[in-house]
């Protein structure tokens, strides 16, 4: 760590055979394309990882009850505790072109996919609605003033600990969003929770990544898993959800008076 030259890094979540596979093929493409920068992973396997010398692989457990996005945060913090930048990528996405040293960020968070939150909702998931609206309520924030952003790739400046301000506020309301049974799109907790620290959504420097990546959509490739892989996830997934019932009692006051 002591020789890097560049400011970011990159993060992902590889939990999981099959992103686990996708991780070390992004991995692979980062060494070529962006070879001074390094990755960070929260994966179930690290072993998986040794022998890359761009990856720097912690031990994680999901806490997302069904699903995990809204675990991006805690390696995004992780990486930022090193970085001044970091760049949260999907596992199911191929670097194919050189990505510059030199790219800067304005402090908070920047996205390429950025729009109203209630019309995006409105279009894709009008049943969510209501307890967006009381979520929006409940934070003092107007809904139709909060925006939507494209999870799949962002980035996170630092912003003298206000970052840290803003993954408190996404763990929160994406606990608050699962426990109305809304485990996927973790940009509308990621929009609540930046418009809640005061942050306004930037752009300027995205193109430039995104141009330089391919996203594929993981749900065409397939891995074989086991019985035990199986049955491995049925149970910890009430783990996670005593886990998260435990940690909603903190915020039981805010959210649920």
């Amino acid at each position: 760590m002591s020789s890097m030259t560049i400011d970011y890094c990159f993060c992902t979540l590889a939990l999981g055979k099959k992103y686990r596979i996708l991780t070390q093929q992004l991995a692979t493409d980062l060494a070529k394309y962006c070879p001074k920068a390094f990755i960070y992973v929260y994966t179930d396997n690290v072993n998986d990882f040794r022998s890359y010398n761009n990856v720097l692989a912690f031990k994680h457990r999901q806490q997302g009850t069904l699903l995990c996005y809204n675990d991006k945060r805690l390696v995004l913090a992780k990486a930022l505790s090193k970085f001044r930048a970091a760049i949260c990528i999907d596992a199911d996405t191929r670097i194919t072109a050189d990505i510059p040293d030199d790219l800067h960020w304005e402090p908070g968070i920047t996205v390429g996919h950025c729009k109203n939150l209630v019309e995006h909702a409105q279009k894709y998931n009008p049943e969510r609605l209501e307890s967006l609206q009381k979520l929006a309520s409940k934070l003092d924030l107007p809904l139709e003033k909060v925006n939507y952003v494209g999870e799949s790739l962002f980035v996170i400046t630092r912003d003298n600990g206000k970052e840290i301000e803003f993954f408190n506020y996404w763990g929160k309301v994406g606990r608050f969003l699962e426990f109305q049974g809304i485990h996927g799109g973790e940009g509308n907790a990621m929009g609540l929770a930046a418009a809640k620290v005061g942050w306004v959504v930037h752009c300027s420097g995205w193109e430039t990544v995104k141009q330089a990546t391919h996203h594929i959509d993981a749900s065409y490739i397939s891995t074989p898993s086991s019985s035990w892989d199986t049955w491995k996830l049925r149970l910890t997934y009430h783990s996670r959800l005593n886990f998260a019932r435990l940690k909603a009692l903190n915020d039981f006051e805010f959210f649920y008076r």
